[in-house]
């Protein structure tokens, strides 16, 4: 099924940590040695910076206390631009679907508490498959029957990942930050953009490879996972790259901003021009299940009636995921 995006909204909290920040911090790590391995500048957080400075997020049970903005907030921010790039009201809106890799609260969903903030009395319900949170409410969408869905749905991927950091461990706080995306979707109401080719696969047998548990920190098994990660990213790249070639139109990549380098090394082996690259990562970090629709959000007005964009992500669980995003066109 052929789901058609309407709009997309962003929202990154305005408090920035630095590569600076995290040298003082001196936790064995500087801005080279961050440049070299990920290629990260900076990071948005919604956390206040005191915080990480007095206590490293030592115990995570005081992050929420400690953030400047919930999910409810982020959420209502982007799902606000969203809708007004889509020319939808609030009204128009029939279900709710969130996810996220680090939650507010185990119950209620977060949809519900996003839909209130909106100040919506609609269906609301989660959909949370870590990084791909995103890609997976597509895939669920992309199942459904048409004429079953209401005509508008908004999807909400609220990420505050540096919650759950240990701002004692270099390894994992050089890479995330925080981020929020929104998209108004539909499956019968034609737009300029549409989503074809939805894909999402899991090998749960790798499920101990990217954990946050209920209280605690962010553990991943680095190299083993962005090995992985590059392979999966590379195969479903060119997957799309072959199926959905078409002379007079540009194919564009965003992938998931797990790390520059990471998608440096993806883009040699598929062969995509810079030009043809778009990434926020070097500037806001991994802001896990926002990352590649946020980039795409940033860009929203540049994008063409002839443009394609390749969109792929790979997360806990594990699970990997793609899709096609074309402008204007015939699918």
């Amino acid at each position: 099924m052929t789901l058609y995006l309407h709009g997309l909204g962003h929202f990154h909290p305005e408090n920035e940590i630095t590569n600076r920040f995290l040298e003082e911090l001196d936790i064995g790590t500087t801005e080279q040695w961050i440049l070299e391995r990920v290629g990260i500048r900076s990071r948005r957080t919604a956390l206040r910076l005191d915080y990480i400075r007095e206590t490293r997020n030592r115990d995570t049970r005081e992050a929420l206390g400690a953030a400047l903005y919930t999910h409810a907030e982020t959420g209502r921010r982007a799902a606000e631009m969203a809708l007004d790039r889509a020319g939808v009201g609030k009204s128009d809106i029939g279900m709710v679907i969130a996810g996220s890799s680090v939650v507010d609260m185990v119950t209620p969903a977060e949809a519900c508490n996003i839909a209130g903030a909106l100040e919506m009395e609609v269906p609301a319900l989660d959909v949370n498959s870590a990084c791909t949170s995103f890609y997976a409410s597509l895939y669920l969408l992309s199942l459904m029957q048409p004429e079953r869905l209401p005509p508008y749905v908004l999807l909400v991927v609220p990420e505050a990942i540096t919650r759950s950091v240990d701002y004692n461990d270099r390894s994992s706080a050089v890479l995330w930050g925080d981020g929020t995306v929104a998209a108004v979707v539909s499956s019968r109401v034609p737009s300029r953009a549409r989503i074809l080719g939805n894909t999402l696969t899991s090998s749960p047998a790798g499920a101990d490879k990217v954990t946050v548990p209920r209280v605690g920190h962010f553990k991943q098994e680095g190299r083993q996972v962005q090995m992985f990660a590059i392979k999966k990213t590379v195969g479903m790249l060119k997957h799309l790259q072959k199926q959905h070639h078409q002379e007079g139109r540009t194919l564009h990549f965003v992938g998931h901003q797990a790390n520059l380098r990471m998608l440096e090394s993806v883009c040699r082996q598929c062969h995509v021009p810079p030009e043809r690259h778009h990434k926020n990562v070097e500037w806001f970090g991994n802001t896990g299940a926002a990352s590649s629709a946020s980039v795409i959000s940033m860009n929203w007005e540049r994008w063409t009636d002839t443009d394609d964009i390749a969109v792929v992500g790979v997360g806990a669980g594990l699970t990997w995921a793609s899709y096609l995003l074309r402008f204007g066109g015939e699918a």
